[in-house]
């Protein structure tokens, strides 16, 4: 591996623990003009316990410990003070309505807000990535060739963190040596970008790693999470349903709800519910968001980047039809155009579609868009969407989940 990921998220979340240990020190040295003694620390041991628990999760949600804001931190400040600005609500929140701890310390909470960001900036930005980064560069050989290849020469070259000057050579380069030809690009690339190298698909591809059917755990857990999260998206729905009908009324006229043919698990076609986010109620065949007249509302827009405008699909979770977790299905003649124009696409329909997916919470869209708007990015979805049909899992179906509830609430920041 490129990256030790278990010991980066450990050395990362252990001095996380730290930091909020240290601050809560500082704070009550500061507030009490003395320094913390038994007495001092004994109400907040417990109560903060809770809270540094809480706060670590938060942090996981918000994409802190992502490989990708690891590596590119130039979002990382502004992910920081929001995720820490939640957290101090959450605080707030947790000792208003659990006054059983018998403190109310705002003045508290207030200091170390001011004092954590201080120092976890110090910690993630300062001292993180002189104790991270490898001292010293290894030069490694790839035999590969083709766009992915570059791309993935320019990713590892282009940043210190990885330590490694990647060497891309042909296959009729005789100065290859043997000992680097037992470095697979395939994995590589995968473990950089967490999405598969399209080129190198084929038959036995997805012999190897789509045809076996899932251990039955694996299906019973998930369907289980479908139905509970099937019922709670029901709830919602109801609760907000009259909310969006007097927003899309007071904006103009036309239908709260729409259907869609849809394709389904093997290539079979259902019919989804959804919150109507665009002017007209025109069912879409073959055409991106941006192409002809018809555009996203304000109201739609809202729904669209909050997600909400997917909640109604809750009949078809609850009937089995599509899954909370899977590959994004396409509107019937959008996905036949996209089969034709890409090799392999229709192998995304090998496992059930889902409302979420890898793909979502790891691409990244031109400015407001919230899903691929051309063969290129659909290209790119499709490489995420293959990573997910190999290493699918219940663990990585709940990382799925985790990070997309970040999006819809934390938005932090776009990895």
């Amino acid at each position: 591996m490129i990256i030790a990921r278990r010991r980066v998220h450990f050395l990362l979340f252990a001095g996380d623990i730290a930091v909020f240990i240290i601050s809560l020190y500082l704070t009550l040295w500061l507030r009490y003009l003395e320094i913390p003694n038994e007495t001092t620390l004994s109400p907040y041991i417990t109560p903060f316990a809770f809270l540094f628990a809480f706060w670590a999760f938060v942090f996981y949600s918000a994409g802190l410990y992502s490989k990708r804001i690891l590596l590119f931190s130039s979002r990382l400040p502004d992910a920081l003070f929001k995720t820490q600005i939640a957290n101090i609500l959450f605080a707030a929140l947790f000792f208003f309505f659990i006054p059983a701890f018998g403190i109310a310390p705002k003045t508290i909470l207030v200091l170390y807000l001011v004092i954590s960001l201080v120092v976890i900036i110090l910690w993630r930005i300062a001292l993180y990535p002189r104790i991270s980064t490898p001292r010293a560069r290894e030069r490694l050989t790839l035999v590969a060739a083709g766009p992915e290849a570059d791309e993935l020469c320019a990713e590892v070259n282009g940043n210190p963190r990885y330590g490694l000057d990647l060497v891309i050579r042909s296959l009729d380069d005789r100065s290859v040596i043997s000992p680097y030809q037992s470095v697979s690009f395939e994995d590589m690339y995968e473990e950089v970008f967490d999405r598969i190298p399209l080129s190198r698909l084929g038959s036995a591809w997805f012999t190897e790693n789509v045809a076996s059917s899932d251990p039955i755990f694996y299906t019973i857990a998930k369907r289980c999470v479908d139905i509970v999260g099937g019922l709670l998206m029901g709830l919602v729905t109801l609760v907000i349903t009259p909310l969006v009908f007097i927003a899309n009324w007071v904006e103009g006229p036309g239908p709260l709800f729409i259907k869609q043919e849809r394709l389904g698990q093997n290539g079979g076609r259902i019919t989804v519910y959804k919150f109507r986010s665009m002017q007209k109620n025109i069912m879409a065949s073959d055409e991106w968001t941006h192409e002809g007249e018809n555009r996203v509302t304000r109201v739609g827009a809202f729904l669209r980047q909050t997600s909400l405008d997917e909640f109604p699909q809750f009949i078809n979770v609850i009937r089995g039809e599509i899954s909370l977790v899977g590959p994004r299905n396409d509107i019937l003649g959008l996905g036949k155009r996209l089969a034709e124009a890409l090799p392999y696409y229709e192998a995304r329909y090998l496992v059930a579609p889902g409302i979420t997916g890898w793909a979502q919470i790891n691409q990244q869209y031109e400015q407001g868009n919230v899903s691929p708007q051309s063969v290129e990015e659909t290209k790119v979805r499709l490489a995420y969407d293959f990573y997910y049909l190999k290493h699918r899992s219940f663990w990585l179906d709940i990382v799925i989940a985790i990070k997309t509830l970040k999006r819809m609430f934390f938005r932090v920041s776009s990895w």
